[in-house]
């Protein structure tokens, strides 16, 4: 079974690239990968097995 997690991207003005660089390596080391940005969305969704 998966569980998913949005998170709202709070980026800044400067730095972007290495501010969501950071973003998706810390969510990375908690076992999370990247599923998908949706078109029109300031955020980003997540996923991971449940059981792990």
């Amino acid at each position: 079974m998966k569980e998913y997690k949005i998170v709202e991207l709070k980026l800044g003005l400067r730095n972007r690239v290495q501010n969501f660089e950071d973003l998706l390596n810390q969510y990375a080391r908690e076992g999370w990968t990247y599923k998908e940005i949706p078109q029109g969305w300031n955020s980003v969704i997540f996923e991971r097995d449940k059981n792990r």
